[in-house]
């Protein structure tokens, strides 16, 4: 049985990794089995009862001590004018005063980054500061967070003197009250859901919150009533943390960026590439084409024209709008909604590849043969125009005879040899044999109040599979001419099978 110097010791070791580390992780760390478990249970229990160890959230960790990376909230500035923060999920009714750190800033801001400033919550990697008794710890700021972010959606409930608390509603976040003094409701009604964010103590507030004992808030947008239809999308928005309001230095370069001219791009608007996407889709982000090859030397082969929207041309590295998608990452659907990871400027306008629009794109032309086998292919960057755009099952009644007025001068020249084309590529991926899964995707489908009314599962066409398969080839493609630069990349690839 480790002692609680040894015990000690691990933690601190550990916290300086940055692990989080439970009763399981010093079991193993001690090699402790069976009943030696129950005594470690036990000493665990002891050391925190003593005021020697802190167990917060399942993670224990040496009393006093922080991690090595944590989310803190600037406090002020000392005497030389540094800033000062604490860490943000820190009781002091059970962990007395919290310990102060000292931020350190860069000499040299980087272009564009702005710096924090009272009240702003910061991930910070925290080390030991020896120097200084009245700051324990050396902070070095990794990211200032966004102010959405520290948001909270609740129920808001008016008491009798005019102030309200608010109710969370989230599961993690029930028990957790916060305060609201009356001049900080803003429009807030009784039994509005409601976004508050945290706020410093006023005199006011100071008071409010100590007679209610809670943390203070204040109201920063009305979302209306908790039976709207919008209510459930937004509770999710703000349970998962996903962001969905647009930094305004995003929103500014947005607005201040012109569509791309042809210069430095080859001109492909003669090509008549198309959409095929769902009939709700807003932006339209690639467009296909094929024809029969006409070299001798590959008979009944084809050529396929594949043209992704070029983000590239409005989104530069370093940029408001570049940091704003790296910090979502991907756009995210909901019944009711899309929160796009771009301003809707450059996802529905500039970079959706919408008819008889000039739009600027990533193209790639590959030749196959018969048997659907990759001959060669080439990229190019390029000014393309959208000659139609069609809806899955549209396109797929058009292949089956029932074209319409929208299809039907398209069929002979265009819809015919993607399908001709697409029918190559699947004996090429027969030959193949990759894992097939061929899984259904459902629809939620909501009645007017935002409650759901049913799950369809919408069925599978060819349409489907058709720009499934030219993605696929896309990607192919793109990987190995990243292979043939030497460039490093990333594979996501899944495990040899068991058996």
């Amino acid at each position: 049985m480790p002692s609680r110097d040894d015990i000690l010791a691990y933690l601190q070791r550990e916290s300086e990794r940055g692990s989080k580390i439970g009763k399981r992780e010093i079991a193993r760390a001690f090699a402790l089995k069976g009943t030696d478990r129950i005594g470690l249970k036990a000493l665990l229990r002891e050391m925190e009862a003593e005021g020697v160890l802190d167990r917060r959230r399942k993670a224990i960790s040496g009393s006093g001590t922080l991690p090595a990376t944590l989310v803190a909230t600037i406090a002020g500035t000392t005497r030389d004018g540094d800033l000062f923060a604490t860490p943000a999920d820190w009781d002091a009714k059970a962990q007395g005063p919290a310990p102060r750190i000292l931020i350190h800033l860069p000499r040299r801001a980087k272009a564009g980054e702005a710096a924090p400033g009272p009240s702003d919550s910061v991930l910070v990697h925290i080390e030991k500061n020896r120097a200084e008794r009245d700051f324990p710890y050396l902070g070095r700021i990794i990211k200032i967070l966004p102010q959405e972010r520290l948001r909270t959606l609740g129920i808001l409930r008016i008491q009798e003197d005019g102030s309200a608390r608010l109710i969370p509603i989230d599961k993690k976040a029930q028990g957790r009250e916060f305060a609201i003094a009356e001049a900080d409701l803003g429009e807030g009604r009784d039994g509005d859901l409601v976004a508050v964010t945290p706020v410093a103590v006023g005199d006011a507030r100071r008071r409010l919150a100590r007679s209610q004992g809670l943390s203070r808030a204040k109201v920063r947008e009305r979302l209306g009533s908790l039976g709207s239809e919008k209510a459930v999308s937004l509770i999710a928005l703000y349970a998962h943390g996903i962001p969905h309001v647009f930094s305004p230095a995003a929103l500014a370069e947005a607005a201040r960026v012109r569509p791309a001219n042809l210069e430095g791009r080859e001109d492909w608007r003669a090509l008549p590439l198309i959409t095929i996407d769902p009939p709700d889709a807003k932006d339209h982000d690639d467009a296909v084409h094929a024809r029969l090859d006409d070299d001798p030397r590959n008979s009944s082969g084809f050529v396929l024209s594949i043209a992704i929207a070029d983000v590239a041309a409005y989104v530069h590295p370093g940029s408001p709008l570049d940091r704003e998608a790296r910090d979502r990452g991907n756009s995210v659907y909901f019944p009711d909604r899309v929160v796009p990871m771009l301003p809707e400027r450059i996802s529905n306008d500039l970079c959706s590849l919408r008819p008889n629009e000039d739009r600027p794109a990533l193209a790639l032309n590959v030749v196959i043969d018969a048997q659907g086998r990759k001959l060669r292919h080439s990229f190019h960057r390029v000014m393309m125009r959208s000659s139609a755009k069609l809806a899955y099952a549209q396109a797929q009644a058009a292949i089956d005879g029932k074209p319409d007025d929208t299809t039907s001068p398209l069929l002979a020249d265009i819809i015919e040899p993607l399908y001709a084309s697409y029918a190559a590529l699947k004996k090429a991926r027969g030959e193949r044999q990759p894992l097939d899964l061929d899984l259904p995707e459902r629809k939620l489908l909501l009645k007017p109040d935002g409650t759901l009314d049913r799950v369809v599962t919408p069925p599978r066409l060819e349409a489907h599979r058709l720009i499934e398969e030219f993605m696929i080839l896309a990607n192919v493609c793109a990987a190995e001419t990243l292979e043939r630069a030497h460039i490093p990349l990333l594979y996501r690839v899944h495990d040899e099978p068991s058996a």
